[in-house]
Parts: structure tokens; C-alpha cells; sequence
């Protein structure tokens, strides 16, 4: 394990030809509220953005986490267009435990479908395993939400299990979670598929 702590070590320049991450900062503000106001982005978050009020709330909770040291919030460039693609980040650091969660995350509209998910999260999970030294990567989703569980288990995470009942939604219902999970001993074979998934998809077409 690394000496300088998760928090600081987990924020960085991630790339590669297909997408660019970077580290949140107030130059983001406007680039990311264009494409945020679409509510079928929010269907499955515990919180909305219907609204400039809303997105303002959501953008400044974003810089607090990062400022804090509690998630490491990144900016999602698709190079294709220039533009700016979306969010995710890390959260739930338990460094002393190897342990750490992708999640927040999500894509404009426009963005959805075209391998840049694919390509987030590969470059997520390469920085945790070959540059933090993490020995286990979890994700969770709304038990309701088949697309992302189908995405979770297309890049090779493993289905652990649902906790009942875990937060209260927006619409007033509970959600129950479920988790995934990525083990260090995974991450060679699960890079590999995402690697080979990802190339199979022209996103500039």
C-alpha cells in the first residue's frame, strides 16, 4: 500500500484516445449543466435535477465531496466531440481495509450507448488496482435499474447480493440496493474484456 493516503492519490488525470477524467473544479459548472437537465438521467438517483436551484445544489455537493477528502469526483470528457460527457467518481475510501466504491455516476443522453461508460470504468478500475493498491472495488445500483445491473455484469463484476431497504428515493419509496464487486485477482481478465469491449464500439461514428 501506497503511504500518501487514498484521498489525495485517488484524484488524477485519467485518459486514454476514447475519454479524459479529470478532477472536478468550478470551470465544470457550466459544461456539465448542459447536458444535466433530462429526467431519464435521474430515474434511478437518490437525488434529481429538475431545475437551476437543483443543479446548483448538486454541482456545489460535488465540490464540497472533493474539497472534503470523501469522494474523488471526476469529470468525464468524450474526446470524440470535445465535450463534456458527465460524472463519477470514488467514494466509501476504506483504505485501510483495501476497499474502496465506484459510483455517482452518469451520462448525458447523447453520450449513453457509445462505449464511454465502458471506457470510464476501465479507467477507474485500472487506477484503483495498479495505482492505489485497492484489493477490492464495489458498485451498487437500484435492484430496479436492469440497465446498469446488465452493464455491471457485461465488464465481469460479480452480483453479491441486495441490501433491503438501504435509502429513501425522491418519490417517496425505499430502494432496495444491490452490489457488485471487482476483486484484485478479477481485474486482469475483467481489464481485458473492457478493453476488448471497448474497441468493438466506434463512438465517433
Amino acid at each position: 500500500m501506497n503511504s500518501t493516503t487514498w484521498s489525495r492519490q485517488a484524484s488524477a488525470l485519467l485518459e486514454n484516445e476514447h475519454v479524459e477524467l479529470h478532477p472536478i473544479s468550478e470551470a465544470d459548472r457550466e459544461p456539465l449543466r448542459k447536458i444535466a437537465f433530462d429526467d431519464r438521467i435521474w430515474t434511478y438517483f437518490v437525488s434529481r435535477v429538475g431545475n437551476d436551484a437543483d443543479y446548483e445544489r448538486f454541482f456545489d455537493a460535488m465540490l464540497a465531496d472533493q474539497a472534503a477528502g470523501r469522494r474523488a469526483v471526476y469529470i468525464v470528457v468524450d474526446k470524440c466531440t470535445g465535450q463534456v460527457a458527465g460524472s463519477s467518481s470514488y467514494g466509501n475510501l476504506a483504505e485501510a481495509d483495501g476497499r474502496l466504491e465506484i459510483g455517482w455516476s452518469w451520462l448525458g443522453v447523447d453520450f449513453q450507448g457509445k462505449g464511454v461508460n465502458r471506457w470510464v470504468k476501465y479507467l477507474l478500475l485500472r487506477h484503483a488496482f495498479d495505482v492505489l493498491g485497492a484489493e477490492r472495488v464495489e458498485f451498487k445500483t437500484d435492484v430496479l435499474n436492469v440497465q446498469a445491473r446488465a452493464g455491471l455484469r457485461n465488464i465481469g463484476a460479480y452480483e453479491e447480493g441486495v441490501m433491503r431497504s438501504f435509502n429513501p428515493m425522491p418519490e417517496g419509496r425505499r430502494r432496495d440496493a444491490i452490489y457488485y464487486s471487482v476483486l484484485r485477482a478479477e481485474w486482469l481478465s475483467v481489464g481485458e474484456q473492457l478493453s476488448r469491449a471497448g474497441k468493438a464500439v466506434n463512438p465517433c461514428a
